[in-house]
């Protein structure tokens, strides 16, 4: 709940500052930035360097608004041990917290691959908490440049008019008994409130999902905290346990309140 808080607090303040300007693109990726946010978000928690969470991500993204991102957690699941909460932090960016991903036992594995944004050279640290009140983290240095400023085009309201709409699918060629991915795909621009429209030169309000639950058969097996670090139209690949037919349902709610649903049979 603290650091739901604090994400929040840091949420306001890189929105509202309408003075930020963007990092220079060619910093150096350091962990100058890291012992400040370990305080503020983790307050009083020792973090544990942990080798078993695995990062993938490029050394040099093409583009800084769509940065591949994976992290998959070596750790055991069980009723009574299992990785509870994965939190996605992007150090340099204008609000560093990208997302905070939430797994039980019936989720199978703490385990996504999605897109997320950088300002600017990173560090990017993948902390996890696990149900037993032990705390881990890992990261990876990323270079990627603009994306989370800069100016967009493309018709505003054209663009919320299409925001919700999903599409979900199971990946096929990754399964190991009952454990299954499923990858969801969400139509959404996820405005940052940092970016200049590209004909007016005015800010773009911000205007992202910060909430997504994903059901089979009435259990949740999924569940995110999203801010604007993560791209527009986010594409999330996510493990799921499920020893029978059944149905995904995904509910997604986003800052001004908009709820979106979307539902998939499954035939195993």
């Amino acid at each position: 709940m603290m650091m739901r808080s604090m994400s929040r607090v840091l949420l306001v303040l890189g929105v509202v500052f309408s003075g930020w300007m963007p990092l220079v693109a060619n910093a150096e990726v350091t962990d100058q930035k890291w012992q400040a946010m370990h305080r503020d978000l983790f307050p009083g928690k020792t973090l544990q360097q942990a080798d078993f969470i695995k990062i993938t991500a490029p050394k040099r993204a093409e583009s800084g608004a769509q940065v591949p991102f994976a992290f998959s957690v070596d750790y055991p699941v069980a009723e009574g041990q299992y990785v509870k909460a994965v939190s996605v932090i992007v150090d340099a960016n204008p609000v560093p917290l990208a997302a905070v991903f939430h797994f039980n036992p019936q989720s199978g594995k703490a385990e996504v691959a999605t897109r997320i944004r950088l300002e600017t050279d990173s560090l990017v640290h993948v902390v996890a908490e696990t149900s037993d009140g032990k705390w881990y983290v890992n990261a990876a240095p990323v270079r990627a440049s603009g994306g989370c400023g800069g100016t967009i085009d493309g018709d505003e309201s054209a663009a919320r008019q299409s925001a919700g709409k999903m599409r979900l699918a199971l990946d096929s060629e990754a399964t190991e008994g009952a454990l299954h991915y499923a990858r969801l795909q969400i139509k959404h621009p996820m405005f940052t409130g940092l970016q200049r429209d590209l004909v007016s030169q005015g800010f773009r309000p911000a205007y992202y999902i910060d909430k997504i639950e994903v059901q089979y058969n009435g259990v949740t097996v999924f569940q995110a905290d999203t801010y604007i670090g993560i791209s527009e139209d986010p594409n999330i690949r996510f493990p799921f346990i499920a020893k029978g037919d059944g149905a995904l349902t995904v509910t997604i709610h986003d800052n001004e309140d908009n709820e979106f649903h979307h539902s998939f049979a499954v035939k195993l």
